[in-house]
């Protein structure tokens, strides 16, 4: 792909250098599989017969501060393109600044007070500064100037939140005046609601969906005729904790996809390879017909039932769409159908343990005092937790609700040191709560998971929104310790502890050979757990998802340091497991 080449899309078809070209796409996001797996997995993605992959670019990664860009590690976006060059790969870029993708607040840095997705200047501000970083690293690698980018996306489902076409075209010509002279294009839900909100008459439009493409593409083409493309062929799907795990029949969406490649359409596999959301960075969903309802906080898999799973294997659904591909398309030779070895199987005792109320002062960004509770957006802080410590005083004999109101997430209450009860939002939050006449310190843990990525509630705030009541009477006077636990490495391993609430345990994994693994906590309640220092994600016992993906360049030869943040009830003898294969739950079609 070295020399310059000439994508075109007209009212009537996408050529390449003036041939007709068919996009056989499929979505993996570099920043949820580590780089040193990137060459296996896109070769994968090549083998199967795609010929372009795509992916997203979350903001909230590479800019964690204002004006702190990275584009390292995780956030190598242009290492990944030219891995997926060297894999011979076409590549489809979707910059946000939004992106949903089940991504900790769609991708939308914490910081950002303004994320109103419009013309306002104060959210343009900052998505211009961004885009200034970004683009021009992009348009450099693009088919025109004899790289792999054909295609750059302008914002993201936007049919599905606003209908701000002023915002768009600042986007639309940002993103020109940058560099971009590949297509732009939008993708929406095929309902008229998100066409006509979501589109502009002058970029290409491309529909999104999971099923019956024909009538997805028809209700499309009443508003829109530009040539088809589903950009988001939703081909699996993902879970929230508390669910089943989601699976569709392979037969199923072979079929489907082949129903699609039979029109001439062009595709985008969403996803091919799904990868985890490592760390903090699972999203979560509102519930309801307008999706501003109950919190539904997303897995730490993003194994999405791909055709490559999350630790890269191929599965029975990528067999039955590299079959349906070879019917449009020449196939490179298939990889190997033998199962890649794994760790072995075993248990492992954890030999230290260290409780978190213990260990503040080596964990907190400093104590905050405040007279009401503040936010984590308050304190400075992305992701994480905060402890709050506050007063009730007494003598209150008689039993009174103690309410967190404005919880988010989950809590973990202490009285005078001891743990009470686990408030959680959108279900218990409130204990009752009678006094001495000395009274008594409360202590909260609150833990944020993820920030909802989809829908009118994007950009909510986390930790203790509204404040905390005993009956009626607000409590004032707090100390907040921000524990954001973006590094784990100052543990004061072997220092006394004894008081209770969460607690992080340690264990020391020893590899003869570095393998793939999977990890398992049995009896443990809901945390996190880092391997050598990398965060692996959350764990929780409601399920479905069991096992937590560890891939192998996290690991080396001998002692590997295991940690585990356990934010209730750890088991008598805390233990771990090493599993050869993943267990991400019960499953439903």
């Amino acid at each position: 792909m070295a020399k310059s080449r000439h994508l075109k899309i007209t009212r009537k078809a996408i050529t390449l250098d003036g041939e007709p070209f068919q996009v056989l796409s499929g979505a993996m996001h570099y920043f949820r599989t580590l780089p040193q797996q990137w060459p296996d997995r896109l070769a994968k993605l090549r083998a199967m017969g795609l010929n372009t992959v795509e992916t997203y670019v979350p903001w909230n990664l590479h800019e964690p501060r204002p004006g702190a860009f990275t584009f390292a590690g995780l956030a190598d976006v242009e290492g990944f393109l030219t891995a997926a060059e060297e894999a011979g790969l076409y590549a489809i870029v979707r910059p946000g600044p939004y992106i949903c993708a089940e991504w900790e607040n769609g991708g939308i840095p914490a910081w950002q007070e303004f994320r109103r997705r419009c013309h306002d200047p104060r959210w343009l501000e900052p998505v211009g500064r961004w885009f200034d970083e970004l683009i021009p690293r992009i348009a450099a690698r693009q088919v025109s100037r004899g790289g792999n980018v054909l295609m750059v996306q302008v914002e993201n489902e936007y049919g599905s939140y606003g209908d701000d076409h002023v915002y768009l075209r600042h986007l639309a010509r940002g993103l020109v005046r940058r560099g971009i002279d590949v297509p732009l294009f939008t993708s929406d839900g095929s309902w008229s609601l998100m066409v006509t909100g979501g589109t502009l008459p002058e970029i290409y439009a491309t529909a999104n969906f999971g099923s019956d493409p024909a009538g997805h593409f028809a209700e499309f083409a009443r508003i829109r005729d530009d040539p088809e493309f589903c950009m988001e062929f939703w081909n699996g799907w993902f879970d929230h904790w508390g669910e089943d795990h989601h699976v569709r029949d392979p037969d199923e969406v072979a079929k489907l996809l082949g129903e699609i490649l039979a029109r001439g359409a062009s595709v985008n596999l969403y996803m091919a390879h799904g990868g985890t959301n490592f760390g903090f960075m699972a999203g979560a969903n509102a519930g309801g017909e307008q999706a501003d309802g109950r919190y539904e906080p997303t897995v730490t898999s993003y194994d999405y039932d791909a055709p490559l799973s999350e630790h890269g294997e191929p599965t029975a659904k990528f067999w039955a769409y590299r079959e349906v591909l070879g019917r449009h398309t020449e196939l490179p030779p298939e990889p190997s159908r033998e199962p890649v070895a794994t760790l072995p199987a075993g248990e492992i005792a954890c030999t230290a343990r260290l409780s978190l109320l213990d260990c503040l002062d080596a964990l907190s960004t400093g104590t905050v005092r405040s007279a009401v509770p503040r936010t984590f957006e308050e304190l400075g802080q992305a992701y994480g937790l905060a402890v709050y410590r506050g007063r009730v005083p007494g003598p209150r004999p008689e039993a009174l609700p103690l309410t967190v109101t404005g919880l988010h997430d989950r809590a973990c209450v202490l009285i005078d040191g001891v743990p009470r009860a686990t408030l959680e939002r959108d279900g218990v939050t409130s204990l009752p709560l009678a006094t001495p006449e000395r009274g008594v310190e409360v202590t909260l843990v609150v833990e944020a998971m993820g920030r909802v990525n989809y829908g009118p509630v994007q950009g909510e705030s986390k930790g203790v929104t509204g404040g905390v009541r005993h009956e009626r009477q607000s409590v004032f006077g707090w100390e907040i310790d921000p524990v954001p636990l973006d590094s784990i490495e100052g543990l004061p391993w072997g220092r006394e502890t004894s008081a209770g609430g969460p607690s992080f345990h340690r264990a020391a994994l020893h590899v003869e050979e570095v393998r793939d693994g999977f990890v398992a906590l049995p009896g443990w309640g809901k945390g996190y757990v880092w391997i050598n220092g990398f965060n692996l994600g959350r764990y929780w016992s409601r399920g479905p998802q069991v096992t937590l993906y560890l891939p192998w360049p996290l690991l080396r030869r001998g002692a590997n340091d295991l940690v585990v943040l356990e934010l209730d009830t750890a088991p008598a003898q805390p233990r771990l497991e090493i599993r050869a294969a993943p267990d991400l739950g019960e499953s439903r079609s």
